[in-house]
């Protein structure tokens, strides 16, 4: 059996990848052919290798399904257009690559070889379908509640942050100064402290001169969005 140079030696085994993550694969094929790029299939043809774009289809709908239902009991006072937008964030390309960089998916990915020397590895697109494969991998192989055992930790962990995506506090104050003809808001740093690496900014809001809420946070921005939220909170807005 000819061997391909390059191509198999740092993948790491579709066997070894159901270990690391726990994931309850017994169909090592199935896995396998979520890992496999368009790209390493049309190289192999030998190998008769099918590409993962179907798991991916599959894959997105149960992502749908799964973060919809998440969101749905995580946030009970939450509208639908908030549930909405929480999900239409999670399912986003950017951030099914995100998740996949967490697990490290990519030691695991079959790319052929023209997409490994311009760094498929660690393109969003690839990284981002192959999760969607996975998902549709682990749906035909053990169902809904093994997606949800594996889904859930990594949504838990955007849970706060999701929140704050979805919220615009800024606007929302904007709004509000303007809508009671107190003109615009203004942000001040007042302190910031900590090394350049960790630095935590300490930011105030004005609206017509006087100060009307204070925030926190790790850059000027996230400060002013908390310093925004405590304002609405003051005012009775949120």
């Amino acid at each position: 059996m000819t061997a391909h140079p390059h191509s198999q030696r740092d993948i790491e085994p579709a066997s070894a990848l159901t270990l690391r993550l726990g994931l309850p694969f017994e169909n090592l094929s199935l896995l396998t052919r979520a890992l496999t790029h368009r790209s390493y299939a049309n190289e192999h043809l030998d190998e008769a290798s099918e590409d993962n774009e179907r798991l991916e289809f599959l894959g997105d709908a149960v992502l749908d399904f799964i973060v919809g239902e998440w969101a749905y009991h995580r946030f009970p006072e939450l509208p639908e257009g908030d549930l909405t937008k929480i999900r239409s964030s999670l399912v986003k390309n950017e951030q099914l690559a995100n998740f996949s960089r967490q697990i490290n998916l990519a030691a695991a990915l079959r790319l052929g070889r023209g997409e490994q020397t311009t760094g498929g590895h660690a393109r969003e697109s690839v990284l981002g379908s192959a999760f969607e494969a996975l998902v549709g991998a682990l749906y035909l192989e053990a169902g809904l509640g093994a997606v949800r055992n594996f889904i859930n930790p990594l949504l838990e962990a955007r849970r706060d942050s999701i929140l704050d995506e979805i919220e615009d506090p800024k606007s929302a104050l904007q709004e509000h100064s303007q809508s009671i003809k107190l003109g615009m808001p203004h942000y001040k740093v007042v302190k910031s402290s900590g090394p350049d690496h960790a630095k935590i900014f300490e930011v105030e809001v004005e609206i017509a001169g006087e100060v009307k809420g204070h925030g926190s946070g790790a850059s000027k921005s996230a400060a002013e969005r908390a310093a925004a939220k405590d304002a609405l909170k003051r005012l009775g807005i949120k």
